[in-house]
């Protein structure tokens, strides 16, 4: 018996044993297509022989440095390469060793900023509901995913919270899609109201929603609208980019698809690729400059943040990505698989709703497609359709929950930003295959 404890105690894993492209072998010689990029992270796919060379090659030079005592020149380099890149304003980067690491540096940044300013009361922070930024306390605070937060909510901070952007099923009727946008606006703005402008430190938002919901694509003029908002009353908006940034959905950061700029990003997953753990919190210049002026130090800390060789991989990956067009490959190969999903799928008597941007893409379930209704909760049919697409060789990204942290089920895409047009057509297939197999099972047993 395994002595891991593993996420789940209850059945065996199989065991990798190599991986190269889009492929994961096991020990029994069984090939995985990664549809899911493990979890939307493998955007170069795996064993990328130039990520690989940069590693060894700053293993040899400095393994690890710590921060309090040494800067290095990989982690210098990695700041500058995201910083311009980076939407305008924001002119440092933290370097941590995650996602869940990167919104508590952000969220500690937002709430430092206001103190070093002469606004200590500025204490809560605004979350939307179905909405995920990591596992840590202060990150599942501000995160909406209910499932995951309710046995710890004994342990987390208040968070005001609004509704997602959830077009497929919260827009009426009677709306546009400007309108419903709008309507939002207006929600958040009444809760700042509520709350109270100064109280409030930050908005916290997913500019795509990823596993949580499944890839939620805001609606038009949503975040213009946000931004004014916030910026009427003196509040940060947190872009959390984990899952959607780093090109994931066809440009670098998501939110430049927004044309807004936010005062604080989280970035991880795509940074590195999967190759070392590594994360970022990227940070304006006005907020930096208020530490600097004050109190001279972020009060914040870990031991492997700025790691050289997690910053090798990171600044290899995201130079590989530059140097090879890969954004305008997401862009190509998303409307490809937005096409062929559409295609196989869009007519399935069990598909709601298939949406996303770029490489970052999602199939909602559902029992009846024209009142929406979703499928009972007890018949897992997310777990279902992961175990029939694992039997079938396929890595996807389901979860359930997806309408209330309860009902609902969907299916996450995230494939790398290497695959084929024909690879993408392999894993169409294949999901169609395991959804059809999965929902007929399901219908039996119901």
């Amino acid at each position: 018996m395994s002595k891991i404890l593993h996420r789940n105690l209850r059945g065996t894993l199989p065991v990798a044993v190599s991986a190269r492209g889009i492929r994961i072998t096991d020990r029994d010689g069984r090939e995985y297509l990664d549809a899911s990029g493990g979890a939307a992270v493998s955007c170069l796919g795996h064993a990328h022989p130039e990520v690989l060379a940069a590693m060894h090659a700053q293993i040899d030079r400095v393994a690890y440095a710590h921060t309090s005592f040494f800067t290095t020149e990989v982690a210098e380099a990695l700041a500058d390469t995201l910083i311009s890149d980076a939407p305008a304003g924001l002119g440092h980067v933290y370097l941590v060793s995650g996602g869940s690491e990167a919104m508590e540096a952000a969220l500690k940044m937002a709430r430092q900023y206001f103190v070093e300013t002469g606004e200590p009361e500025r204490s809560v922070f605004i979350g939307r509901r179905q909405s995920y930024h990591g596992n840590t306390l202060g990150a599942l605070a501000v995160g909406g995913n209910e499932w995951r937060r309710r046995q710890f909510a004994p342990l987390l901070v208040d968070v005001a919270r609004v509704s997602p952007c959830y077009e497929y099923r919260d827009r009426r009727a009677d709306e546009t899609a400007e309108q419903y946008g709008a309507r939002l606006a207006a929600e958040l703005e009444a809760k700042i109201l509520e709350v109270g402008p100064k109280r409030v430190i930050a908005f916290v938002a997913e500019t795509v929603v990823g596993a949580t919901a499944g890839a939620l694509p805001p609606v038009p003029g949503y975040f213009r609208r946000v931004r004014e908002i916030l910026d009427r009353h003196g509040i940060l908006l947190i872009s959390d980019e984990v899952m959607c940034g780093m090109g994931r959905t066809g440009t670098l950061y998501a939110i430049e698809q927004e044309g807004v700029a936010p005062d604080l990003v989280a970035i991880a997953k795509g940074l590195g690729g999967g190759y070392q753990p590594i994360g970022a919190a990227l940070a304006s210049a006005r907020i930096v400059e208020a530490f600097r002026q004050g109190s001279g130090l972020f009060q914040h800390g870990h031991t492997y943040i700025g790691h050289p060789v997690a910053a090798a991989a990171a600044l290899a990956v995201q130079r590989i990505i530059k140097r090879d067009g890969l954004l305008d490959r997401v862009k190509a190969l998303g409307a490809h698989l937005e096409r062929r999903l559409a295609e196989t799928l869009g007519g399935h008597p069990f598909v709601g709703d298939l949406r996303g941007r770029g490489l970052l893409r999602a199939v909602e379930l559902v029992e009846d497609r024209a009142s929406k209704r979703p499928f009972d909760p007890a018949l897992k049919v997310h777990a279902k359709v992961k175990s029939e697409a694992m039997a079938r060789g396929l890595m996807v990204y389901p979860m359930g929950g997806t309408i209330d942290g309860q009902r609902g089920d969907h299916v996450l895409l995230a494939p790398p930003f290497i695959a084929t047009e024909a690879e993408i057509d392999d894993i169409v297939g294949r999901l169609a295959a395991a959804i059809e197999t999965a929902t007929a099972a399901t219908r039996r047993a119901a």
